[in-house]
């Protein structure tokens, strides 16, 4: 038997047992995986200074306001940075400023080369900052009153540096349905939360930049933004550098307190998307191009085969018995991550077009990516070297 044959030939208990793997690790993760509120309360309350980077977010920035001001949290700093927005984000801001004395505007200075304009108006928050405490948040991301309380209380608790949470995702448009849930869905099944947490190693890392509780000894011994500044993904790898420079992370679950709807359309998840795939891998080319190609394989593969199998079309390599298996193993998967997650559970069963929308943006990155023509927020983003592996 050549390779190729035994290949062919275990192919479908390959894939079976790949499924089964990520499975377990989603049942895992329900135990791992603790939600905030469910941490008991810290003896001390630590400052805590909030930091909102902000560039045209006159839509979003007031309701993110009026969530953070009503925190039950004591000793709170509260400092929004205007990033050169052409509409009305710095006035909203100052009208806030007038009603709390926590609240503070700082004028964003011009981006230096060099830099991501979030990254620098993050570090430029930082620096201002006097909390022990940082937490950086976007500004479409709503807390519900206690959830700053329960997140020093995670903390704190669990010893760490740096807490991220994962938020409820809001997803409306049918664009937003189809593809945002993909990279949650795909971090869930494939890190086992319980050994990235004992093990605290690299590349057993996972950070939202939606929501970054840094200690501020840590922040800036790693270097802050600064050490990230023109990184696509700099969440993902302020987590790794959190780690490499000897300090503990940690992902907690915030669904039930933490809101956000990153995106309102197609275009703009097409777009958010874009930025960050290639760069989520390094630009690492061969691992990224296997990734999206197993997983379009993993969830296609056995519903062509039911098709061919249904209209008469014999395959021999791999039997129904086995295909239908595979498609209730992963429409039990998505089942569970959905609910997990609080994504509608219904969108589930269009696993495989979720799968296919973004193994499509996967290769519009690449190819954004190898132009050079990258943006965000209106902003070029320079073009990264791509490594082979």
């Amino acid at each position: 038997m050549t390779i190729w044959q035994f290949l062919i030939s275990t192919h479908a208990d390959g894939l079976l047992g790949y499924l089964v793997v990520i499975l377990t690790i989603s049942v895992f993760n329900l135990f791992w995986f603790r939600k905030i509120e469910h941490y008991p309360p810290a003896r001390t309350k630590p400052a805590v200074s909030v930091l909102i980077p902000a560039r045209n977010e006159e839509a979003n920035i007031a309701v993110c306001l009026e969530t953070v001001l009503e925190q039950d949290y004591p000793i709170l700093e509260i400092l929004v940075l205007d990033d050169q927005s052409t509409d009305r984000t710095a006035e909203i801001v100052r009208q806030y400023c007038q009603q709390d004395s926590r609240l503070a505007l700082i004028e964003g200075k011009p981006l230096p080369a060099g830099w991501l304009g979030k990254h620098w108006a993050c570090q430029q928050l930082a620096e201002q900052s006097k909390g022990e405490l940082l937490l950086f948040l976007d500004a479409d991301t709503r807390l519900h009153p206690h959830a700053l309380r329960y997140a020093v209380n995670a903390l704190l608790q669990e010893a760490v540096n740096l807490l991220s949470v994962v938020p409820k995702e809001i997803v409306k448009s049918w664009g937003e349905r189809l593809i945002q849930p993909f990279f949650l869905w795909a971090v869930y099944t494939v890190l086992p939360l319980g050994i990235a947490n004992k093990a605290q190693l690299e590349w057993l890392t996972f950070t939202i930049g939606q929501f970054m509780l840094f200690d501020r000894r840590a922040y800036f011994a790693i270097g802050g933004h600064a050490a990230v500044r023109n990184d696509a993904v700099d969440d993902l790898a302020l987590g790794r550098r959190t780690v490499q420079h000897g300090f503990r992370w940690w992902l907690a679950d915030g669904t039930s307190q933490v809101e956000c709807r990153m995106y309102h359309s197609l275009k703009q998840v097409i777009e958010g998307f874009s930025k960050n795939y290639f760069a989520a891998f390094r630009y690492n080319l061969v691992s990224y191009g296997f990734v999206f190609t197993w997983l379009t394989l993993v969830y296609w593969e056995p519903l062509i085969v039911l098709l061919l199998n249904g209209a008469g079309v014999g395959v021999d390599y791999f039997p129904t018995q086995k295909a239908l298996l595979a498609v209730g193993l992963s429409l039990l998967i998505w089942i569970l991550v959905y609910a997990r997650l609080k994504f509608p559970v219904f969108l589930a069963v269009f696993y495989p077009f979720t799968i296919l929308s973004n193994s499509l943006i996967a290769v519009r990155s690449f190819y954004l990516t190898l132009k050079g023509t990258s943006t965000w927020k209106d902003r070029r983003m320079e073009r990264p070297k791509i490594r082979f592996f």
